[in-house]
């Protein structure tokens, strides 16, 4: 199957590979160093952009909401326990298991609301997270077009664990999406 090489060519055919490889790595590196690159922030343009104070103040809202009716539950628990100690010695065998059952009916109701609540706010948080995403996506893609950029990548999202704040571009991102300027259409371009 295999053919065997003397030495010799062996050794011309690697030396020929290392000096090929040699002279394409500054060629490649040459050519980064020519691209344009650019970062988001998306956390800043979530809590500076208008768009995303928004978003928040409407997750808050419903954040508010879930904790109050949770802290009625957990009032109404707190509260049937309270009767139950304080009436213990002067209440009946079947009122106090009556009492006991309905306390842990509430305690299960709580958790399962909790659970609930949890569940519904993650959903919403990531739907307001897409609609903004939704928002600042078309803009992002028109200032890079408009910019010449090679690459925009999010900060801290992409694996990047550097990058020079000369390359953040998310203050004109957050400029044009509170300005309400959306993207340009693209011509044939397919996102």
């Amino acid at each position: 199957m295999f053919r065997k090489l003397p030495i010799r060519a062996a050794l011309a055919g690697a030396a020929a590979l290392v000096l090929a490889l040699g002279a394409a790595a500054p060629l490649a590196a040459q050519g980064m160093a020519d691209m344009k690159i650019a970062i988001i922030d998306t956390e800043r343009i979530l809590l500076t952009s208008e768009t995303g104070k928004k978003a928040l103040e409407e997750l808050r809202t419903l954040q508010a909401s879930k904790e109050e009716q949770g802290k009625t539950m957990q009032n109404e628990l707190e509260g049937l326990r309270d009767r139950l100690t304080e009436g213990r010695l002067s209440l009946s065998e079947d009122r106090i298991a009556e009492m006991e059952k309905e306390m842990e009916d509430k305690a299960i109701a709580l958790r399962r609301f909790q659970d609930d609540a949890n569940r519904d706010l993650n959903k919403k948080r990531d739907e307001i997270l897409a609609r903004v995403d939704r928002a600042v996506m078309p803009i992002i893609n028109t200032y890079g077009q408009e910019g010449a950029y090679d690459l925009i990548f999010r900060k801290f999202e992409s694996g990047l664990i550097y990058a020079n704040e000369a390359v953040d571009v998310t203050d004109e991102i957050i400029q044009r999406l509170d300005s309400g300027q959306g993207a340009a259409p693209a011509s044939g371009s397919g996102e």
